[in-house]
């Protein structure tokens, strides 16, 4: 049931809200019970087969932090933090595994085919944040129910943004604030959804027959190439950003306010400064639970250039099993350790340099992440320098005028999130989001309605 289908926008949020206005009015202290009860069924209702695993996992790492809790074993937790990173294991990356012992022995292994549940690895970094921050000191103890809200919260539970418990801990029992944050919770919906469906379903439309000429093993001019590779740039970040933008506006329709996540990162004028605005609360993750124990800058040039490597392949197979996405981030990895060494020996880039091969590089290591294998990534690579002779293929429309204007707004436009807290509140603000949600549902009916590219990690 993802956020751009009918079912959620048409019968599940409009019955979610009214159950939750219903319960903040009457019965305050059910809020926490009913959020939770709402998020395990929003799951089910999208692949139930997935409830089990979940709901096993929530019950075992609550446990293991309520054992902690009173006899202060961090055994424990080191036991629950394996078993997850098992499940994690087990379910996404078992096949991936046996693909490589094959590839190098040639002795034939495969492993079975699993379903792999939705939002695991969202659900598997949120349980390790919990347990380490227990740990650390960082995070309170929540009851059961708190911590299946915690994991299972709708607007977030399969693609993010990732949350700490104290940012979200604190707010489960406060009385939500309806009007304002409500009323902006709506506006960030429709921008959410105006950005996954006008501008990255638009882009998917017109890039993919290209991506899957490549594939095919289809010669691209370097035109088409270019084609492909900055509209994929630009689909990724549109689908993915409209995503967070409707999960924290749902969270807001609710009285939650979740991290941002996005801070125009195609305006980034350094590698690192790219980090700092993509994916936030991944990038945060990844720096306090894999950089720093990795030793970060306080052992040494080596051991953190070695640490940012590390780091960003990890980060990069998180996202996808497969090599392709472990070269994606290997390459921000060695992007990161360069960027290092350019910032010790004292030297500096005019921000207009800056940004130009900051995006450049972007754009460019999106291939691999996009990519099925890597003869299509060469391809790609190969049609961009103009090496194959080859042409745009099949009926791909043309993707140039929707990416130009997907390029202005990325690159100079405002955020969502910036756009909603300027925006005066009022009834013509209102009526206008109410005709853009009517306008976005004629278009969400349609056949060429995508799944949210992040919901498959």
């Amino acid at each position: 049931m993802p956020f751009n289908s009918l079912v959620f926008l048409l019968a599940f949020l409009p019955l979610a809200l009214g159950l939750h206005a219903l319960c903040a009015a009457w019965r305050p202290g059910s809020r926490v019970p009913l959020l939770a009860g709402l998020s395990l069924a929003y799951y089910a209702w999208w692949d139930w087969r997935g409830l089990p695993l979940l709901a096993a996992s929530i019950g075992l790492n609550w446990l293991a932090g309520e054992v902690y809790g009173r006899t202060g074993r961090a055994a424990v937790l080191t036991l629950a933090l394996g078993l997850d990173l098992a499940l994690l294991g087990l379910f996404k990356y078992l096949g991936f595994l046996a693909g490589l012992i094959d590839a190098v022995t040639g002795a034939g292994f495969s492993a079975p085919a699993l379903v792999l549940p939705l939002g695991i690895s969202f659900f598997t970094f949120q349980h390790v944040a919990y347990l380490v921050d227990l740990r650390r000191g960082t995070a309170a103890r929540m009851t059961l129910t708190e911590y299946a809200l915690y994991i299972a919260f709708f607007p977030r539970v399969i693609a993010g943004p990732l949350v700490r418990p104290a940012e979200i801990q604190p707010q489960w029992n406060a009385a939500p604030a309806w009007d304002l944050a409500a009323a902006r919770g709506l506006l960030l919906l429709a921008a959410g959804l105006a950005k996954k469906v006008v501008l990255g379903d638009g882009l998917a439309a017109a890039i993919d027959p290209l991506w899957a000429a490549a594939a095919a093993g289809t010669p691209l001019a370097p035109a088409a190439a270019l084609q492909a590779v900055l509209g994929y740039a630009l689909q990724l970040y549109f689908d993915f950003s409209g995503y967070t933008d409707m999960a924290l506006g749902l969270a807001l329709m609710v009285g939650i306010r979740l991290p941002e996540n996005f801070r125009a990162p195609y305006r980034a004028t350094s590698i690192q400064d790219f980090w700092r605005r993509w994916h936030i609360t991944l990038s945060h993750f990844l720096r306090d639970y894999l950089y720093i124990p990795f030793g970060g800058s306080r052992h040494g040039l080596p051991r953190q250039f070695g640490a940012l490597l590390g780091t960003m392949t990890l980060g990069g197979l998180w996202h996808g099993a497969g090599l392709t996405f472990v070269a994606w981030g290997a390459a921000h990895g060695l992007a990161l350790g360069l960027h290092l060494l350019w910032r010790r020996a004292g030297l500096a880039l005019p921000p207009l340099a800056g940004w130009a091969a900051t995006f450049a590089f972007v754009v460019l290591a999106w291939v691999p992440f996009r990519a099925p294998d890597f003869a299509t990534a060469l391809a790609v690579y190969r049609g961009l320098l103009g090496l194959d002779g080859g042409a745009a293929a099949g009926a791909a429309p043309d993707a140039w005028p929707l990416a130009a204007v997907a390029f202005v707004l990325a690159v100079a436009g405002p955020t969502a999130r910036d756009l909603t807290a300027r925006l005066p509140l009022s009834g013509r603000v209102a009526a206008a989001t109410a005709l853009v949600l009517a306008a976005l549902l004629l278009q969400v009916g349609n056949d060429a309605n995508q799944a949210f590219i992040y919901a498959q990690f």
